[in-house]
């Protein structure tokens, strides 16, 4: 779960940067939207870490600074760009969320409810991005993204 929370620290830390960023009231209240959602999960995976008997990540700063600044670079590079880290963003959290789930024990209710709520609405996030004119992002890009998803999750597991 701490990992999840790794995430949803990022999550928030990109969007309110990019909502910062945008131009466009629109694409601003697109960011803003998400990032509020993303609070909800923020406190859901804190409050399961908590009853669970562990910790959050010692390094949350770190994350929230990384992806806070990797947030104005995307926003920087326009609005379909920036959609389309939103939506790529999102779909490779949708997919990590679905490889925890398949994890989680049967017996853990309370996670599997939380972690389901989180695919849902992250799957959504990326609807709102590709509607709204999300570019595809290229290969290279994408892969990079997945690498420092890999390094995140592989660091916030222990720390």
């Amino acid at each position: 779960m701490r990992v999840n929370h790794v995430g949803e620290v990022c999550a928030q830390a990109l969007y309110d940067a990019q909502a910062l960023a945008a131009k466009s009231p629109e694409l601003r209240q697109i960011f803003s939207r998400a990032a509020l959602e993303e609070t909800d999960h923020l406190a859901w995976t804190h409050q399961r870490i908590s009853e669970l008997g562990g910790r959050t990540s010692v390094l949350n700063p770190l994350w929230y600074s990384g992806a806070f600044a990797i947030g104005l670079v995307a926003a920087r590079l326009g609005d379909r760009v920036s959609l389309g880290f939103m939506a790529e963003t999102e779909r490779q959290v949708e997919q990590h969320l679905q490889e925890h789930l398949e994890r989680l024990p049967e017996s853990d209710a309370a996670s599997r409810v939380i972690v389901e709520q989180m695919k849902a609405d992250e799957a959504h996030h990326a609807q709102a991005a590709t509607d709204s004119g999300a570019s595809t992002l290229p290969f290279p890009a994408r892969w990079a993204m997945r690498f420092a998803a890999k390094l995140m999750t592989k660091t916030a597991h222990y720390l």
